[in-house]
């Protein structure tokens, strides 16, 4: 049940951290994948290193986040020409972070823009071809802020709530397709991205790196960061048949930092 064979999935912001990872679980269960970032290089190498792992090379489409039309264009030319996507694994990097009260307006619009609207034109191109073939995941990865929001990600735990909201509305729309929409939300994970806000942390408030990466750790239960292939699973199964008759979720994957129910 766990199989994705003559599946196609494409999988956003996949050349590092919980992207790549997401990518490299769903060549594990034998989907065909569609890399898509930024960074053309980096693209290259990782779609090189997925096929020599697996045996067939990813395609890759490097497209910004930031030129919303440019990257559904891209994206409707390549599965006219490579066949429908049953997968679709919207990844994107967060927002700078910062007190909410003091975010430039154009902050909101933009992150709203990269997480939120790419999000929504990438599902309006890609889900007619899921109708068609009768199978359709759809895999928001964005917080655990959509439960607790996270001090000095102000811009980020907005728009987080926001696609949060549009993927529940969105499952219910899709259910009657057999379409599934779910969310993964991440907690504390050992990335680039993570360490990033570490770093800034500790120099805002004056400590060293080690301190305040111990202040992080005591908050999780299990005592330690995610690795990036934790999540991943968590998408390999949310993107697999035997996940068929869950839609509209948000799965904290968090060593059991969030403390509601």
């Amino acid at each position: 049940m766990d199989s994705l064979a003559g599946k196609h999935a494409l999988v956003c912001g996949s050349t590092q951290g919980i992207g790549l990872a997401c990518a490299e679980e769903l060549a594990r269960r034998g989907a065909a994948l569609t890399l898509l970032a930024r960074d053309a290089a980096a693209l290259e190498r990782e779609t090189g290193r997925i096929g020599a792992a697996s045996g067939a090379k990813p395609s890759f489409l490097s497209a910004d986040f930031r030129e919303p039309e440019a990257l559904r264009a891209k994206v409707a030319a390549h599965i006219a020409n490579a066949g429908p996507c049953h997968i679709l694994v919207n990844n994107t990097g967060g927002p700078t972070p910062g007190a909410v009260l003091d975010a430039a307006p154009d902050a909101f619009l933009e992150a709203l823009r990269m997480h939120l609207l790419c999000n929504q034109l990438l599902v309006q191109t890609l889900v007619p071809g899921m109708k068609r073939d009768g199978y359709g995941r759809i895999i928001n990865v964005i917080s655990t802020s959509v439960r607790e929001p996270i001090p000095n990600l102000g811009v980020s735990n907005t728009t987080r709530g926001a696609v949060a909201s549009w993927a529940k509305t969105l499952a219910g729309e899709l259910a009657p397709f057999g379409i599934t929409v779910n969310n993964i939300l991440p907690g504390y994970t050992d990335t680039g991205r993570l360490r990033s806000l570490i770093r800034a942390g500790a120099e805002r408030r004056k400590i060293s790196v080690a301190e305040l990466t111990r202040e992080y750790v005591s908050r999780i239960p299990l005592g330690r960061f995610a690795r990036a292939e934790e999540i991943a699973a968590a998408a390999g199964f949310l993107a697999s048949p035997a996940a068929s008759y869950i839609t509209g979720v948000s799965l904290p994957v968090d060593g059991g930092r969030i403390a509601s129910i």
